[in-house]
């Protein structure tokens, strides 16, 4: 059961955090736009576009990045306030503990984490659909990365797809090879100069090719120099083309698709996948790890009141970013398991939360 100690602390630090919010994403807002007005009025992007679709989604988007920072200077706030005013030393000195006080923050910290799941699995990854596609259709139209060179996939069971090149300009496939297997040995080998999407009938429209079918140590070779045909297969353009914040607009369960499906072709570029995969997951446990820091530093009345509190969880809220990026680089370009490098900075802030509350305790 809460107590009225527990309500009175939990109002008090949700109310401060989504006042927090609706101060940062305003601001973030408005610095946004003075960058992007003038690519507003250059583009043909509608008024809708830009406030029923950018806006709304940038805000979750900004939301579900600094969420964990939030929540930290929310009870860093607010905790400071109360110990400005002597709150903090009647509760302790009315036989309270510390770690009875602490439970309204978990509290408080469980519920924004439910919330930050939720969100960071599905709300924030729909959003972020919406927000990239007007940065890559009128702001940042070159951001997307064509695997262009080389590329060997696997598209159905015992059949693989080679191509040499590939134009994303005109979605052509050059020097394009399909071999089929029976078991270890190779039956048949498709090869053509050139392959063309049709987005109209969603098939390749195979130019030039020639067809060597093996059964045993008999050959049969065909060549159709000149000839066409389209056909199905179980690759299209957008399985060459890879933003870089494209894991950020899938939700979970597409992700864990996505990173299924490039596992079974022999892709191999699903570290990004993976790693956004365990971040999702981690992420949301740092509001718990960060209450606790936020708590345990306010708490103490100190000279220098909320300012320097606040300067102290902005200086903590920098070194977890700086950690956060940087294992998740290294995890990336090592052989540093990928979900390591997205737990890495909860269990190196764990133990600064450890250290922060037995020395709030003496």
């Amino acid at each position: 059961m809460l107590k009225t100690l527990d309500r009175y602390i939990i109002l008090k630090y949700l109310a401060t955090f989504f006042f927090t919010v609706l101060i940062i994403t305003m601001i973030g807002v408005i610095i946004d736009f003075s960058e992007k007005v003038e690519k507003f009025i250059e583009e043909p992007i509608t008024i809708a576009e830009i406030i029923g679709e950018y806006y709304p989604s940038f805000i979750l988007y900004l939301a579900g990045l600094l969420w964990p920072l939030f929540c930290l200077m929310a009870v860093i706030f607010f905790t400071s306030r109360m110990a400005y005013n002597s709150e903090i030393i009647s509760i302790l000195n009315a036989g309270i503990s510390f770690n009875r006080l602490l439970r309204p923050y978990m509290v408080a910290a469980g519920l924004l984490t439910g919330i930050y799941l939720l969100g960071a699995h599905f709300l924030i990854p729909w959003g972020n659909g919406h927000m990239f596609r007007i940065l890559h259709t009128y702001i940042s139209k070159n951001e997307d990365k064509a695997k262009v060179r080389d590329i060997h996939l696997f598209i159905a069971p015992n059949t693989t797809a080679f191509i040499g090149y590939y134009s994303k300009g005109d979605s052509t496939a050059r020097d394009f090879r399909i071999e089929v297997f029976d078991s270890a040995r190779l039956k048949q080998v498709l090869k053509a100069d050139r392959a063309e999407w049709q987005k109209n009938t969603l098939k390749w429209r195979i130019y030039d090719y020639e067809i060597r079918t093996f059964d045993g140590m008999r050959e049969q070779f065909d060549t159709k120099i000149g000839q066409q045909f389209d056909t199905l297969l179980n690759i299209g353009p957008e399985d060459f083309i890879d933003y870089a914040s494209q894991q950020n607009m899938m939700s979970t369960p597409a992700l864990l698709h996505h990173i299924h499906k490039q596992e079974v072709r022999g892709a191999g570029n699903t570290g990004k996948y993976l790693l956004e995969f365990h971040r999702r997951n981690a992420e949301p446990f740092t509001i718990f790890i960060l209450t606790i820091i936020g708590m345990t530093i306010a708490a103490r009345k100190i000279r220098g009141g909320v300012g320097l509190h606040l300067a102290l969880g902005i200086g903590i809220g920098a070194i977890y970013i700086f950690f956060s990026k940087f294992a998740s680089t290294f995890a990336l370009g090592s052989n540093l398991p990928v979900w390591l490098g997205a737990w890495t900075p909860n269990i190196l802030f764990a133990a600064v939360a450890a250290f922060f509350f037995r020395r709030a305790q003496k």
